[in-house]
């Protein structure tokens, strides 16, 4: 079984527990405008690989990840419009080193098409942009319907997840988004942690390598009392 793939990194730090390997997928059904990988969208390009190419990638460093209570990542792109082969190589990694796995996902997917691939799926990283459904659909092209319900799967199947949220000032720091945001993780399950990760720029060559106008041009990054803010409310209203 083959797979399209954007990239790879084999020390990744910020993408679940400990050291792990990060395999980042091509394509993508959304299309954020803050988004750093947007060559990555397309379904038609990247690098074909192998189950067994990623496994070569990712055997010389196995004891980092094992040590370290890591394990590997697939992110995107989003990894679930591949999920037949993320699920092969997510068991070919349980199977051969016993390795722990994370999905990094949008969660803009159907629960039965992602089955297969939660069964052999210890951590969920799912990325929530924003809960009010038309500013959803502006920031990324689709509305968040699908991503809602994916999240109340999760949690009716227990299965773990942290919480990302790409924090922007002036566009997803609402106040009374972040209060609808909170109350929904409060009606969840399995929700070890809810990380807020600031904005940053260094994507932004991409888009003009690409030919392609950056919708954010204006946007800044957010400041740490800012950031400390977003959370509290986050915080405050998950009862």
């Amino acid at each position: 079984m083959k797979g399209r793939i954007h990239s790879l990194e084999t020390f990744g730090t910020v993408d679940g527990p400990g050291i792990r390997f990060v395999l980042f997928m091509q394509g993508c059904a959304l299309q954020c405008q803050y988004c750093h990988n947007p060559d990555s969208w397309q379904t038609d390009a990247g690098t074909w690989m192998s189950v067994e190419d990623v496994l070569n990638e990712i055997e010389p460093y196995v004891d980092y990840y094992s040590r370290s209570g890591g394990g590997i990542t697939v992110s995107g792109g989003e990894p679930t419009l591949q999920a037949s082969f993320v699920s092969e190589l997510f068991r070919a990694c349980k199977r051969r080193w016993g390795l722990h796995t994370a999905l990094d996902s949008s969660g803009f997917c159907d629960p039965g098409h992602a089955r297969e691939l939660l069964d052999v799926t210890d951590l969920v990283l799912l990325d929530l942009k924003m809960m009010d459904r038309d500013r959803h659909l502006a920031l990324t092209g689709q509305p968040n319907d699908r991503i809602l319900r994916f999240a109340e799967w999760l949690s009716d199947e227990g299965k773990p997840m942290w919480i990302r949220h790409v924090l922007i000032p002036g566009l997803t720091d609402d106040p009374g988004d972040l209060s609808v945001m909170g109350k929904f993780l409060g009606t969840l399950s399995g929700v070890e942690k809810v990380e807020l990760l600031p904005y940053h720029r260094m994507g932004v060559y991409k888009w003009k390598q690409l030919g392609k106008d950056y919708p954010l041009e204006d946007a800044r990054e957010p400041e740490e009392d800012e950031i400390i803010l977003a959370a509290s409310i986050i915080k405050q209203n998950r009862i």
